[in-house]
């Protein structure tokens, strides 16, 4: 049996206020597209389809039509809800659905029973476990503690009890939206940490023959039989080097796993660029980005003017600047008290003046400063003299 593994589609979601509604649509049309040209027998998504849990309408259009389009290729479709998503809002209409192939797992509470697909060499069990917040199903899933390893660990084992009760070689698949240990996270997922604790150990999923995760937005393979998708587009410069992609999983007759990876469409590359001012507007070597988007960290002692708008020249796609001046000699583990030492109280108003604003103060600037701290002098000297 072929399965397409793709997730965190964050439907809806735009990449510093840029609209991201176009290309999430490319890349729906590409999974439509790579399920006909493919010929996969079934869909994973592995959750977050949404960025929130009440998206769009444009988001929720989207989100139709690719459902739309995947019934009427009659390939069914397994998705869960992660922690993105409203799980209660993603399953209205689940047992409709079902009916057309459209099998959406958001109730933990089903996490063990399975859709049954069939080929001819049996039946593949493919358990959606919806994301689980440990708050909310530790009691009913009787959790030794209120952690992910712990809830996932008790789901886990309704899973493998199901499955000790059918046909001897059914195959076993589960959908799961959790952060594994060994797996490498990236700065846009949302934080899932638990009393401290948000990772699970890759064994959880022992006793299946595929784990199709999401959560994490690096495709990457934790194990033979676990893997991370990732997410199709990038949402955060720290995804700069991600390459895009989803998973073409071929099941054999006794479990056997056969995996490649399957790029998905960029709609622009990404670039991190920092350095001086004057060395980003003239580098010949950043001629490369002036297509990509750009996040741009200036390291001057002191902030030019208006950069953003110079820098916009050159990089017409930047959409993200920020300021990080070089330390230099200056020793950035001093206290407080031993940077201040020696220095008069005019010198360090100045200083303070030039950090905020971002250039030295002027000889004028300088003269007011002078005068307003002998003003202060004079009329604290007037004060203890009465």
């Amino acid at each position: 049996m072929r399965f397409l593994h793709t997730s965190d589609w964050h439907l809806g979601r735009s990449f510093h206020r840029v609209s991201l509604l176009d290309a999430q649509r490319a890349f729906l049309d590409h999974l439509v597209a790579t399920v006909r040209g493919e010929r996969v027998d079934a869909v994973l998504v592995a959750g977050d389809v949404y960025d929130r849990a009440v998206p769009p309408l444009s988001a929720v259009e989207l989100f139709d039509d690719a459902l739309n389009r995947l019934a009427d290729l009659g390939v069914p479709t397994v998705m869960i809800s992660g922690n993105h998503d409203s799980a209660r809002r993603l399953g209205v209409g689940a047992g409709l659905m079902g009916r057309a192939g459209i099998h959406l797992r958001t109730d933990p509470a089903g996490c063990h029973r399975p859709v049954l697909l069939p080929d001819e060499h049996g039946e593949v069990a493919v358990y959606g476990l919806p994301y689980l917040e440990p708050a909310l199903v530790r009691q009913a899933f009787g959790a030794e503690s209120a952690d992910h390893a712990a809830v996932l660990g008790a789901a886990m084992d309704r899973v493998r009890a199901d499955l000790a009760e059918r046909p001897a070689g059914t195959r076993a698949v589960v959908l799961a939206h959790a952060f594994v240990t060994g797996a490498a996270p990236c700065d846009s997922e949302r934080d899932i940490t638990a009393g401290g604790v948000q990772a699970v150990p890759a064994a959880v999923f022992d006793g299946v023959h595929y784990a199709a995760l999401g959560h994490l937005h690096g495709c990457q393979t934790v194990g033979e039989r676990v893997r991370y998708s990732g997410s199709p587009l990038a949402y955060s410069f720290s995804e700069e080097h991600h390459r895009k992609s989803m998973w073409l999983v071929d099941l054999g007759a006794s479990g056997e796993i056969d995996a490649r990876r399957l790029d998905t469409p960029v709609p622009r590359r990404l670039a991190r660029l920092r350095g001086r001012f004057d060395d980003l507007l003239g580098d010949p070597a950043h001629d490369r980005h002036t297509d990509a988007w750009v996040e741009a960290v200036l390291t001057d002692p002191y902030r030019p003017q208006e950069p953003m708008a110079a820098l916009a020249k050159r990089f017409p796609h930047i959409l993200s600047l920020a300021f990080e001046p070089d330390a230099g000699d200056q020793d950035v583990t001093a206290s407080y008290a031993q940077r201040l030492r020696g220095r008069s109280d005019g010198e360090i108003a100045e200083d303070f003046v030039a950090h905020v604003r971002g250039r030295p103060v002027d000889r004028g600037e300088r003269a007011v400063l002078r005068e307003a701290f002998d003003a202060v002098r004079a009329d604290t000297a007037r004060t203890e003299g009465d």
